[in-house]
């Protein structure tokens, strides 16, 4: 998606029934799901049976003209279809061989297949995630996957420059795990320094206080007090310039260490108030602060909506649909999303035609269900 956010032609091989996203969580309309719709934008869809030996030489030929192939079959599976990286490098020496898996293709796991909460778990996400006492917690996305994603994007773009200036393609090997392991770079400071691993913090940061979610009058609101020129502000913003001269309080490291305190102090205050009173009047001050909001009020956010991150789109199936924008603005090669997620096998015959197969082959090819 990212890629094809960016302009590349992207070709999505599908099985016979399709990607089981299709039917993953609400579905939008018959056969389509809520989270396809959100994810495929910018691809073609096309079915291929590689059960089939032609089915596995109909990607074959496809893969001799392609710039880049990710897969993220699981372990094997593409060596034993005769399409591993080694065997590619052969057919296409400039292709960038991109594979997102559960561990990589290297060391003890490589052959165990992964999703996103065992990533999470193995990762340390999940010992530094909700509060302290409470069970685990996984975070509200899954971000092992997501993360891996943005790396196989990530190193998919530098393989690319590599091949403009050499010719020559590579392997790039990503995993769930370490892009899991990836996102934990205060934590792991934190541990490399003193040897203890952290734990949840709820709202808060391992590193800066006061920075996490407060009570007040009708709910709950984020305070950024992240330096010490902001907690300044903040003392004076809410009446409480006393509390810069409590040593309890006076440096970052004193706050991070009586954080408990600094919060029962702070919500003393703030429930006097409601959520938008003290956001007008911190906002002012200059503290960096704000709501929690869902996704309604996120999307109704006037700077969300500014910043075109709401996209609408013509649906075959489904009609008008929205999907979240992009959120790379490029001021002279910008992003767009041109297409939207595709109907199973919408362009299987458009796409072979394009790389060379003749009506008369693509019949045969459906009428023995290789291709749909």
């Amino acid at each position: 998606m990212l890629l094809g956010d960016m302009g590349a032609d992207i070709i999505k091989i599908e099985k016979p029934d399709g990607d089981d996203i299709r039917r993953s969580g609400p579905p939008f309309i018959e056969g389509e799901s809520a989270a396809f719709l959100g994810i495929n934008r910018n691809k073609r869809s096309v079915v291929v049976n590689l059960k089939n030996d032609e089915g596995v030489s109909i990607l074959r030929r496809m893969i001799e003209q392609a710039d880049v192939l990710v897969q993220n079959m699981r372990p094997g599976t593409m060596d034993r279809l005769g399409l591993g990286y080694e065997t590619i490098q052969k057919i296409n020496p400039a292709m960038i061989y991109t594979t997102i898996s559960g561990f990589g293709i290297t060391g003890p796991y490589k052959n165990r297949g992964g999703f996103d909460l065992v990533a999470q778990g193995m990762s340390g996400l999940m010992s530094i995630t909700g509060y302290p006492g409470g069970p685990p917690a996984r975070n509200g996305v899954p971000i092992a996957d997501l993360n891996a994603g943005f790396y196989a994007a990530y190193g998919t773009l530098c393989a690319y420059i590599h091949r403009l200036q050499t010719g020559k393609g590579q392997h790039v090997d990503t995993s769930l795990l370490e892009a899991g392991i990836a996102y934990s770079i205060w934590e792991s400071a934190i541990y490399f320094a003193t040897g203890k691993p952290p734990g949840p913090v709820g709202s808060g940061h391992s590193l800066s206080a006061p920075y996490q979610a407060f009570q007040t009058k009708d709910s709950y609101f984020i305070v950024g007090a992240a330096n010490q020129a902001n907690w300044e502000r903040l003392c004076s913003a809410i009446g409480r310039e006393e509390l810069t001269q409590d040593p309890r309080f006076t440096a970052n490291s004193d706050r991070r260490h009586n954080l408990k305190e600094l919060q029962i102090t702070l919500e003393k205050t703030f429930v006097k108030r409601t959520t938008l009173e003290w956001l007008k009047k911190l906002d002012e001050a200059g503290v960096p602060c704000g709501p929690i909001n869902n996704l309604a009020e996120v999307y109704s956010d006037p700077q969300v909506k500014s910043r075109g991150m709401i996209v609408d789109m013509e649906h075959s199936k489904a009609g008008t649909i929205r999907n979240i924008g992009l959120p790379i603005k490029m001021s002279d090669t910008p992003g767009s999303i041109r297409k939207p997620a595709p109907v199973l096998g919408q362009h299987t015959a458009e796409v072979l035609a394009e790389f060379g197969y003749t009506q008369k082959e693509i019949a045969l090819l459906k009428e023995s269900r290789i291709i749909t």
